[in-house]
């Protein structure tokens, strides 16, 4: 009598289902350890790079870091910078992002690829000849010529993700404005707009966040110490001989990360409400 067959312990799925399981594990373990590190150092006065647990927590490296010099002039340096320079580039890729969305030409299909192209480039193959101009213009070391910069860089990505979210608004909306005696500016600014509040959000966010990080621009164009921003004071920390405050690094980039975060947080809430267009293209 034959001996019957012994099955697999672990069918093929259940073998793929924990590859995708442990590759998973892997890829949080990548996360999460940095992590754990940044928020256990910022309570340990004689951290290291080994991630454990604080024999005695405290708040110095908080109280240490917490003064004019090196959080305070900064953040508020890197809010002026960031925040002006992503206000210029939504208001800027809403006003191209709408004739590309509405309106057909030949032009249309170059221009987008051309785009599309721009956000292609790496930053510092420009920042050579970008440094020069600013030189010669008298922009150098200012604030307002490095936001105008951060925001010319970002422009291109916003105005291909904001022209996307803006093909998805229904034309109709705009003839019943214009019906009622609006003009184009005034149908984006009160229709258009207001019903794509989650791309705008996204924009924003998104805007903010690779400015809030970006540290190469600003360490190239802003020179006065009291006028750099918190992405490039963080390099306070990073002693001579390889010192480094671990323990106050880590306070600084727990505070230096909460405005993105508060950010992401206050208007998260709009990602998920959609465009509620169902009932306004009915009757």
């Amino acid at each position: 009598m034959p001996a019957p067959a012994v099955r697999p312990l672990l069918t093929r799925r259940a073998r793929h289902r924990l590859a995708a399981d442990a590759a998973l594990l892997a890829v949080t373990a990548a996360f999460a350890v940095p992590l754990a590190w940044l928020v256990l150092s910022s309570f340990d006065t004689e951290a290291t790079l080994r991630v454990k647990v604080p024999g005695s927590p405290s708040l110095d490296n908080f109280s240490a870091v917490l003064t004019d010099e090196i959080t305070f002039t900064p953040m508020l340096n890197s809010l002026l910078l960031c925040g002006s320079a992503t206000a210029l580039t939504v208001a800027c890729a809403a006003l191209a992002a709408y004739p590309l969305s509405r309106y057909r030409s030949r032009f249309s299909r170059p221009y987008l690829l051309t785009i599309l192209f721009s956000t292609c480039l790496p930053i510092t193959a420009i920042m050579v000849p970008v440094y020069a101009l600013f030189v010669r213009v008298n922009l150098i070391d200012t604030l307002y010529g490095t936001a105008l910069f951060l925001a010319t860089a970002q422009l291109p990505f916003a105005i291909w993700l904001m022209k996307n979210f803006m093909d998805g608004i229904p034309r109709v909306l705009e003839e019943a404005a214009w019906t009622d005696g609006a003009s184009w500016f005034q149908a984006l600014w009160r229709v258009i707009l207001p019903l794509m509040g989650p791309g705008v959000t996204v924009v924003t966010i998104y805007t903010f966040a690779i400015m809030w990080g970006n540290f190469f621009v600003p360490f190239l164009l802003l020179l006065s110490p009291d006028q750099l921003p918190a992405s490039v004071s963080i390099f306070t920390f990073f002693g001579n001989y390889g010192a480094i405050a671990f323990g106050q690094l880590a306070a600084f980039s727990i505070l230096y990360s909460t405005p993105v975060v508060l950010l992401y947080v206050l208007i998260s809430r709009r990602l998920g409400g959609g465009f509620a267009l169902g009932g306004a293209v009915k009757g």
